[in-house]
C-alpha cells in the first residue's frame, strides 16, 4: 500500500514538473502580461473603471466621465451648471464616453498632447481640444480653463491613458482612414444608405431622437440642421465622418463587423454634410493653406482643385499633385545645397 502511495506521489511530482518547464519564468517569478508599452499593436481598451481611484482624485475622474457622458444635462441649453452648448453630448462623437475601441476615444489623447495642429498652427493643450469640441462639435461656447469642468474632463482622458507611453497611439485610438474612392462621393447615393441604415435612429430629417427619459439631450444626435455640429467640427470633413460610420454605424456595430461598405460609408458621408448646419468663422484655420487636408472643402488653396473636389473627391489626385509638389520642391533644395 505505501509503494503505491510513494509511486503515486511520484508521478504527481513528475508533471507537475513538466508544467513548471514549459511556463516562462523571470528571475523574480512568471512573466508579467505584455502592455501597450510593450506591444503597440493590440488595440487600445479602457482601463477597468473599478480602478478609479477612491479618493479625492478618483472624485474628478468620475465627474469627469459624467461630463462626457451627459454634456447637455450640465452644459447644454438647459444645462444645470451652465447653458453653453447645443444640446449634444460629448459621447454623441465620443463612444461610451470615450472608451469605445475604434470609437474615436480618448486613449490616445493623453500621450499626444500637448502637440502642434496644423488647423490652429500652434502648440494646442488638452484643454484646447476640448474647447474647440464645444466650439465646433457642440456649436457652443468654451469652458474656462481653470473650471472644475474642465479639470475633470482633462482628469477623465489623462485616466484613460495612463497606460499609453508618450507620443505613441495605438491601434484603436482616432478614426479609420479609409482608401480613395476613385470617383467622387455621392450625396444621391449616400441618401439612399441615410434611409436604409440611419433614419431610424437620426431621424428622416436628421433631427436625432430626444432622450425622453431625461427630457435632456439626445439619445440619438441631430445629424444635420442648427442643433447639430457646425461646419469646423472635425466630422464635417467627409473623410473623418466616412471612417466613423465604417467602425461605428449603424449604432451597435463594432470594427471587424461591419454592416457598411467603403462605398456606402463616403456616400452617406457626403449626403450628410451637403446639408444644412450652423456656420462656423473659419477664417484663422490653416493659416498656411498648403497643410489642408484634401478634404477640407472651403478655400483658398494651394493648388488649382475647385471646393467641389476637395468637398466630395475624387482625392486621389489632389494628393498625387501635392506629393508631386512636394517632390519638386525637395529636388530644388536640394541643387541649391549641392
Amino acid at each position: 500500500m505505501r509503494r503505491k502511495i510513494f509511486v503515486a506521489l511520484f508521478l504527481m511530482a513528475f508533471v507537475l514538473l513538466v508544467i513548471l518547464s514549459v511556463i516562462p519564468m523571470s528571475p523574480d517569478g512568471p512573466e508579467e502580461p505584455l502592455t501597450y508599452r510593450d506591444n503597440l499593436e493590440w488595440p487600445w481598451e479602457a482601463p477597468d473603471s473599478s480602478t478609479i481611484p477612491d479618493n479625492e482624485e478618483g472624485e474628478l475622474i468620475r465627474y469627469g466621465r459624467d461630463l462626457v457622458a451627459r454634456t447637455a444635462w450640465y452644459l447644454g441649453p438647459q444645462g444645470k451648471i451652465r447653458k453653453m452648448s447645443n444640446g449634444m453630448n460629448c459621447q454623441n462623437c465620443h463612444l461610451e464616453a470615450g472608451t469605445k475601441p475604434w470609437g474615436n476615444n480618448f486613449g490616445a489623447v493623453a500621450a499626444t498632447y500637448p502637440k502642434y495642429r496644423e488647423r490652429s498652427g500652434m502648440v494646442e493643450s488638452i484643454q484646447k481640444k476640448i474647447n474647440d469640441c464645444f466650439e465646433r462639435s457642440l456649436n457652443g461656447k468654451t469652458l474656462d480653463s481653470t473650471s472644475r469642468e474642465m479639470r475633470a474632463m482633462v482628469a477623465w482622458m489623462k485616466w484613460l491613458g495612463k497606460d499609453v507611453p508618450k507620443g505613441k497611439k495605438p491601434l484603436g485610438t482616432g478614426i479609420t482612414a479609409l482608401p480613395y474612392l476613385g470617383r467622387p462621393a455621392s450625396p444621391d447615393a449616400g441618401k439612399l444608405v441615410y434611409v436604409a441604415k440611419c433614419s431610424r435612429c437620426h431621424g428622416a430629417n436628421g433631427e436625432g431622437l430626444p432622450d425622453t427619459l431625461s427630457g435632456i439631450g439626445y439619445t440619438y444626435p441631430p445629424l444635420w440642421g442648427k442643433y447639430s455640429y457646425n461646419k469646423g467640427a472635425g466630422l464635417y470633413r467627409i473623410s473623418k465622418f466616412a471612417g466613423y460610420v465604417k467602425d461605428n454605424m449603424p449604432f451597435g456595430v463594432a470594427h471587424g463587423r461591419e454592416e457598411l461598405t467603403d462605398e456606402q460609408a463616403w456616400d452617406v458621408a457626403a449626403f450628410v454634410n451637403s446639408m444644412d448646419r450652423p456656420d462656423k468663422d473659419l477664417s484663422h484655420d490653416w493659416p498656411d493653406i498648403a497643410t489642408k487636408p484634401v478634404d477640407h472643402p472651403f478655400g483658398p488653396f494651394a493648388d488649382s482643385f475647385s471646393e467641389q473636389q476637395h468637398k466630395y473627391g475624387p482625392f486621389g489626385p489632389i494628393k498625387l499633385a501635392r506629393e508631386e509638389l512636394t517632390a519638386a520642391k525637395d529636388k530644388s533644395q536640394a541643387v541649391k545645397n549641392k
